[in-house]
C-alpha cells in the first residue's frame, strides 16, 4: 500500500472490532459519503473492500492495519469462512497453503470435501505441504468425508507465523 498506513486509516474511519464494521470518520467531498455512514461495498467474491485515498483495499486487510499498526505480511484468514465477516476474532494471519486449508465447500456438483468418486466407490484424500495423500477407498461419500475431517484435523493445523 503505497503511503498509506494506520494512522491514516484512523484519521478517516472508525472500526469496530466486535462487530467488523467500518464507519467514516470525515465526510468525503464530492461523494454522497457522509460522516458516520458505513465504508465498504460488497467484492464479487463475497470480500468487502472500502475505497481509500484513491486505492480499493479488502477490509480484512484494512482492519488488521487499523489494530495492528502494520500491514498483513500474508493472507489474512477469515476463520469461520465467511469472507465479510471482519471481526478480529475471525481474523488470523496465515500462509497460502494454510488460508487453503480453511477451505469449506467443495467444487462442482460433489457436495463433500477431500472425497471425490473412482469406479463406484469413494476416495479420501487430501493435501499435505503440497503432496497429495491418499486416505482410503469407500462404500459411501459419507464414510470417505468421515475419514478427510479426521485427517484434516490432524494435517491441518495453522502454525504461528
Amino acid at each position: 500500500m503505497s503511503e498509506l498506513n494506520s494512522t491514516r486509516l484512523r484519521e478517516l474511519l472508525t472500526y469496530d472490532p466486535t462487530t467488523g464494521i467500518f464507519t467514516w470518520r470525515i465526510g468525503r467531498k464530492g461523494r454522497s459519503t457522509k460522516a458516520g455512514s458505513r465504508a465498504g461495498r460488497p467484492h464479487a467474491k463475497g470480500y468487502e473492500w472500502i475505497g481509500v485515498d484513491g486505492e480499493r483495499i479488502m477490509a480484512h486487510r484494512i482492519a488488521w492495519c487499523y489494530t495492528h499498526g502494520y500491514w498483513p505480511p500474508h493472507q489474512i484468514d477469515h476463520i469461520n469462512g465467511d469472507r465479510a465477516d471482519n471481526r478480529l476474532t475471525n481474523l488470523r494471519l496465515a500462509t497460502a497453503a494454510e488460508n487453503l486449508q480453511n477451505k469449506r465447500t467443495p467444487q462442482g456438483a460433489n457436495p463433500y470435501l477431500g472425497v471425490r468418486n473412482s469406479r463406484g466407490r469413494w476416495q479420501a484424500y487430501i493435501h499435505v505441504n503440497k503432496k497429495f495423500i491418499h486416505l482410503g477407498m469407500f462404500d459411501t461419500p459419507e464414510d470417505a468425508c468421515d475419514a478427510y475431517i479426521r485427517a484434516k484435523r490432524v494435517h491441518h493445523t495453522f502454525n504461528t507465523i
